[in-house]
């Protein structure tokens, strides 16, 4: 599978969040609202390894691993929603740090070079 295959999977499987739950009919979602729930994932993940808690639905696993994947379901979702080409920009944006010149070794330990 490739990123677009999981993006079209997990909106299929949340589709029920693109519909109303009175008429069944479409809600044009609020970009900014999803793109902001993916945010309060990356924190509630932060929360989890600040604190090395177990997540509290699926107690065996760490709460960053659970929350990382809320994330994953969340652009899955939001790419499948929105017809993104996740895949392709993927391979087109690891191509292009391949070459960065700000992420090669010497340019990170210059002054003022890219320390994380």
């Amino acid at each position: 599978m490739n990123l677009n295959d999981y993006a079209r999977d997990c909106h299929a499987a949340n589709i029920t969040w693109w519909h109303d739950p009175i008429t069944g009919g479409y809600i044009d979602r609020n970009k900014g609202e999803l793109l902001m729930l993916m945010v309060s994932e990356i924190a509630e993940a932060m929360e989890g390894e600040r604190k090395a808690l177990m997540d509290s639905h699926i107690p065996h696993r760490k709460s960053v691993e659970v929350e990382l994947v809320d994330l994953l379901i969340r652009v899955f979702d939001y790419a499948g929603g929105y017809n993104l080409d996740l895949q392709g920009a993927y391979d087109e944006k690891c191509e292009y740090n391949r070459t960065r010149m700000d992420h090669k070794t010497y340019a990170r330990v210059a002054i003022h070079g890219k320390k994380w």
